[in-house]
């Protein structure tokens, strides 16, 4: 088992990873540029896109990394079409390899009381097991903000994603044993020292274990497609209601685990089923197509909508659990051809 240095780490020093639904001051993205991630469609994702961005400049700044000028000139017309307040928009030349902010952005920790208020967590990066290679200019984005902001900068050694983990803001955290605990990623680390990085790194005290990710989800199972906090003690997790579908009884699986699960105040978890769209296929693909993929924004709660049947239930459920936030439905029929949506695309900056 690999050593680990207890002293100085971010729990150490009293930081701690927000829940999302805690204020921002920002929200991180990366322009998507790579057509391989949405081969055919990427020109068809940038409305919805744009309008994504249009709605989180409404509450938070939105800082987007560009490759160069042209990148900037190109991402800015696309944004002016959709209405984007650009007072609100600010973009860093920090070259990436693709979109997924979620995965390859910074952790931001925060400890009000410290010198140093905000604090950032860079990750090893491998593109979900080394899948889709380069992912070299990815990896460094963290370490590139935080030079920027002159912001401390932690580099635990092994390889962790955004969307692979959940946050009550209450000491808990949520992810899932298909992805943590798969070879692809810290094949050399137990479970036990895989829980004892999220638990030094993330300023966290307890570790909630689901098992499954949905189908065609090339993350090996990320949390966000599946179980979202709403609030301290209160999960939404998606549900299919088709019992031929091969994600029900994967989805069942994790509906009885979370069932059986105590926060660290003893208490259950308040669960809130939500259903899955109906199967999204694209080239004889199925897709990862799930409603938990939202992010939440200081105003709004953004949902990616399929053009189906329950997305207007989906709105009103995720709705009644944010009664302080609006809920807006953007279609992602053409962005979740790359195998995610608006969560995995997007990374948030916690005020302090």
């Amino acid at each position: 088992m690999l050593a680990i240095d207890p002293i100085i780490t971010p729990a150490s020093l009293g930081y701690t990873f927000p829940a999302e639904f805690a204020p921002h001051i920002a929200t991180w993205l990366s322009w998507p540029h790579k057509e391989a991630s949405w081969p055919g469609k990427i020109d068809s994702i940038y409305p919805s896109y744009s309008l994504f961005v249009k709605y989180l400049a409404l509450s938070e700044k939105v800082r987007i990394n560009v490759a160069n000028t042209a990148m900037q000139l190109f991402a800015t017309m696309h944004l002016e079409k959709a209405g984007v307040n650009l007072q609100q928009v600010e973009f860093f030349i920090h070259p990436t390899n693709d979109a997924w902010c979620r995965d390859h952005g910074p952790a931001f920790l925060i400890n009000p009381s410290a010198e140093n208020k905000k604090v950032i967590v860079d990750w090893n990066y491998n593109a979900w097991g080394n899948k889709y290679p380069p992912f070299d200019l990815d990896d460094i984005i963290p370490t590139l903000i935080g030079n920027h902001f002159n912001i401390p900068v932690f580099n635990p050694g092994i390889v962790m994603e955004g969307g692979s983990v959940e946050f009550n803001g209450a000491g808990s955290l949520l992810t899932s044993t298909c992805c943590l605990l798969n070879e692809n990623r810290n094949p050399h680390l137990s479970q036990s020292a895989i829980e004892q990085y999220l638990i030094n790194y993330y300023g966290v005290e307890q570790i909630c274990w689901v098992n499954e990710g949905i189908v065609g989800d090339d993350t090996d199972g990320h949390i966000d497609d599946t179980v979202r906090f709403v609030n301290e003690d209160t999960v939404i997790t998606v549900i299919e209601e088709n019992k031929q579908d091969d994600n029900y009884e994967l989805l069942q699986t994790n509906l009885k685990q979370l069932k059986q699960m105590r926060l660290l105040n003893h208490r259950q978890l308040n669960i809130v089923e939500l259903p899955m769209p109906t199967a999204v296929v694209f080239d004889d693909q199925r897709l990862p197509a799930s409603y938990a993929n939202f992010y939440i924004s200081n105003q709004h709660v953004i949902v990616p909508t399929f053009q189906c049947k329950n997305d207007d239930a989906a709105l009103q459920i995720i709705a009644s659990c944010f009664p302080k936030r609006s809920v807006v439905g953007i279609d992602s029929t053409d962005i979740i051809w790359g195998l995610g949506s608006f969560h995995c695309l997007s990374q948030q900056e916690p005020a302090v």
